[in-house]
């Protein structure tokens, strides 16, 4: 079975090295990400089992980012993470298709739960 790849896109480099730290411990492959730009001209939208994404994001935000990944047809699960949850960013997160939002700090045992469920649902394996 292939290795699930897990795509990280924070701009906050403490917080998005210790996800990709915890998530290794796990036995995924991770790759992390500074902003939603260097993300989408990656080769990593399409090759992703799931996307942990900031939603606050300099230039392009989260949810933004989500939706153009959207329009363009990738499903790929995404897992919103913020420091400033409000529901009218929850609601405009999930109608683009997050299947969570995590309100910063989050359980790290949470974190792991929603990319299992989200690799679940993608049909991937974890390892």
């Amino acid at each position: 079975m292939e290795q699930a790849i897990i795509s990280i896109v924070d701009d906050d480099d403490l917080l998005r090295d210790a996800i990709q730290r915890l998530l290794r411990s796990h036995g995924y492959a991770v790759h992390g990400f500074a902003s939603a730009e260097d993300f989408l001209k990656s080769s990593l939208p399409d090759k992703s089992s799931c996307i942990i994404s900031d939603v606050q994001l300099p230039a392009m935000d989260g949810v933004a980012m989500q939706s153009q990944l959207r329009a363009k047809g990738n499903k790929v699960p995404i897992i919103l993470i913020t420091a400033y949850p409000n529901a009218a960013m929850e609601a405009r997160a999930r109608i683009a298709g997050a299947i969570c939002v995590l309100h910063k700090p989050f359980d790290s045992d949470a974190l792991v739960q929603w990319i299992n469920t989200a690799l679940k649902s993608m049909g991937s394996g974890k390892v």
